[in-house]
């Protein structure tokens, strides 16, 4: 019988730890729970929901990791965890009793055009991923079968994915209506099939890098904590439904000046620059006054 031990990690989101093990615990597949009844098929899962500062459970092959609630802080309760995690492991009783047998799912996908005219958007009638994740080629999307299969299509430039949408930068050398169809089959017959878009590992991580999590870093100022709010609610719902994203980057107190990257289709976007400007630049500053002078772009 397997001996289990964990180690605890750290990750860049306090909210979130990580308990690796040292066997494997499922059969490469992941699991993402959010309360006690989503995890009907994870007797471990239901167990630690028993403890009232746990808000979500991940389950990947290697690794466990938690996120908690405010009521608690890891360093008062993450050794009890690690030793309860261990005890349970070492029973041999299931982490998650696993349905291995293929699952189709009805899944649909439509194609919809961006501002951008190297960009489409493809919509599922499935959530595909918890937060956004972006790929510039093949080497980066190592952790996404989804992104490796579409970098192998010769014109695919970039892979954005967001909640329910893939958004899909091309070469010139190809012509959308030559090329729509056969992205969008590959990615409707890869969500139907039940295939992991992304390795739960990755949203553990890009989710520990959330705006959220820039909200709680003690070295940002207060005008920056605002622009992050801003963009996270007024801005960045209008730029997703164009196949994009908007995330903070930098703010200088001195110059006033507010530095943001664009992603998916707003990266590179002709029309950018023009929304930039006479969007989110006037926005900030009718919002925050004088605080801010001008806002510049840099490329995802």
């Amino acid at each position: 019988m397997k001996e289990y031990s964990v180690t605890i990690v750290e990750t860049n989101n306090p909210a979130i730890l990580k308990f690796d093990t040292n066997h494997f615990i499922t059969n490469s597949n992941n699991y993402e729970y959010k309360n006690i009844d989503e995890a009907k098929n994870s007797p471990l899962a239901k167990q630690l929901f028993y403890l009232p500062f746990v808000k979500t459970v991940y389950i990947a092959a290697s690794f466990i990791a938690l996120e908690r609630y405010d009521i608690v802080e890891w360093n008062d309760v993450k050794d009890e965890v690690a030793l309860q995690l261990v005890a349970y492991l070492n029973t041999g009783e299931p982490v998650v009793i696993e349905d291995n047998s293929p699952k189709k799912v009805a899944a649909t996908v439509y194609a919809e055009s961006t501002p951008n005219p190297s960009v489409m958007k493809f919509v599922s009638n499935k959530t595909i991923v918890p937060t956004i994740f972006e790929f510039k080629n093949i080497d980066e999307a190592k952790d996404s079968a989804l992104a490796q299969k579409l970098f192998h299509f010769p014109f695919v430039k970039e892979v954005f994915f967001d909640e329910n949408y893939v958004s899909i930068t091309k070469y010139d050398v190809a012509d959308w209506n030559e090329v729509t169809f056969e992205i969008r089959e590959l990615i409707r017959n890869f969500i139907a099939e039940g295939h992991e878009v992304v390795s739960a590992e990755s949203v553990v991580k890009n989710k520990a890098e959330a705006p959220k999590t820039q909200l709680q870093d003690v070295n940002l100022d207060d005008t920056s904590k605002k622009i992050i709010d801003i963009l996270e609610e007024y801005i960045k719902p209008a730029v997703a439904s164009d196949g994009g994203n908007i995330m903070f980057q930098s703010y200088d107190k001195e110059s006033k000046v507010v530095n943001v990257i664009l992603q998916g289709a707003c990266s590179g976007c002709p029309s950018s620059t023009f929304t930039l400007k006479n969007g989110i630049e006037n926005m900030l500053k009718e919002m925050l006054g004088d605080k801010v002078k001008s806002v510049i772009a840099v490329n995802g």
